[in-house]
């Protein structure tokens, strides 16, 4: 009974782990194709990049809801500063 709950419940959890977001501080990468791998990796399938504020901002859509979101990363160390919804 406990294996298969166990199971159950590892079967349960695996789209949500397959699917998680990106999250602030999460390493990404200081080029776009490292980047780009990571957050697609991540769920977030890359639409476009652009430049702002000296920092790369990542449009990429939540492959769970299907929301554009505008992440912003720090091209010195590829950390994420910021994830939000974006406004294009």
């Amino acid at each position: 009974m406990t294996r298969t709950l166990l199971l159950t419940l590892a079967l349960l959890a695996t789209p949500f782990a397959a699917s998680a977001m990106p999250a602030v501080g999460d390493i990404v990468g200081t080029n776009a194709e490292a980047a780009k791998a990571a957050l697609e990796k991540a769920g977030c399938p890359v639409n476009a990049f652009e430049s702002e504020d000296g920092k790369i901002e990542a449009i990429c859509t939540d492959a769970t809801t299907a929301k554009k979101m505008d992440v912003t990363i720090d091209p010195a160390n590829g950390a994420i500063l910021t994830i939000k919804d974006s406004n294009d």
